[in-house]
């Protein structure tokens, strides 16, 4: 039996993540990041629909973490939404437990309509890796890479789809690089899974500084090698100011009422988030 204290289904986070985004992680993102969001008015008040944003950053931790922050104090726990997550986290435990309390589901079509259907909305980075590793100059452009599986989700669910711009959070953990050749590379990538890696800013910065350690040179190789290799490269490090911008629904009648064009219906949206990413530049 599932209690209070591990989350409550999809889009309801429990008390405990509850009071640490409140008491936590809320004023960390403030001091670090000051982030703010816009255009709240325009959510749906009733009724599921897809949030769906542009992804930045590596591991995108530190929109993923302001955004959260914010919609609790804007919301509290009246407004629940669910965070759609690669079902790897889901695998394993500790992961599982995490997600539990979260209230996150798995990106995958039984979850999000599960979801659906039990009236809770669904926040979306349909760009995945492929768009949160792109390099720091093509911050603003918002590229989803084709995929088209949350077309097909709001399709069948006849449900709106809300965009949400986010500016900044790029600049956190400069991507230099990206590829899946360095997924490949580094060996390690592959071995969990993970098609794309990138270069990172903290990536190379990190190699200068194992390079100058008084080791030999294999072992500052394999130190290098590791460091490459690690997740910690894609954490976000550098204060920037991150602003989140929710845009007019694209309701289903909108982008299907000629029948489900994928490529059309996907260029409409990730055109209506890149304009939101771009105001105030």
């Amino acid at each position: 039996m599932t209690s209070e204290h591990d989350g409550l289904g999809p889009g309801v986070p429990s008390a405990g993540v509850l009071l640490v985004l409140r008491r936590v992680v809320l004023p960390a993102v403030l001091l670090l990041f000051r982030p703010t969001i816009e255009g709240t008015q325009h959510l749906p008040k009733d009724g599921p629909y897809l949030l769906v944003s542009n992804h930045n950053a590596g591991l995108g931790l530190a929109e993923l973490l302001c955004f959260a922050a914010l919609w609790v104090e804007a919301f509290g726990d009246s407004r629940p939404i669910a965070g759609y997550a690669h079902p790897l986290g889901f695998a394993f435990w500790p992961g599982t437990a995490v997600h539990r309390r979260l209230g996150t589901i798995p990106s995958t079509y039984e979850a999000a309509y599960h979801a659906l259907e039990l009236g809770v909305p669904i926040l979306m980075f349909p760009g995945g890796d492929y768009e949160t590793l792109r390099p720091v100059w093509q911050s603003n452009r918002v590229d989803f890479g084709g995929r088209k599986g949350f077309l097909r989700i709001a399709e069948k669910s006849g449900v709106s789809i809300v965009p949400l711009g986010i500016q900044g959070s790029h600049y956190t953990a400069p991507m230099l690089v990206r590829g899946k050749w360095l997924a490949w590379l580094l060996v390690l990538p592959r071995l969990f899974g993970i098609k794309r890696w990138a270069l990172s800013l903290l990536g190379v910065i990190g190699c200068v500084g194992i390079a100058a350690l008084p080791l030999n040179i294999w072992l500052r190789g394999g130190l290098a090698y590791l460091w490459l290799a690690s997740p910690l490269v894609l954490f976000p490090w550098i204060p920037w100011t991150i602003r989140f911008r929710v845009g007019e629904p694209l309701q289903n009648s909108q982008l299907f009422s000629d029948g489900f064009d994928p490529v059309q219906a996907l260029q409409a949206v990730e055109q209506r988030i890149e304009s939101l990413v771009k105001q105030g530049e």
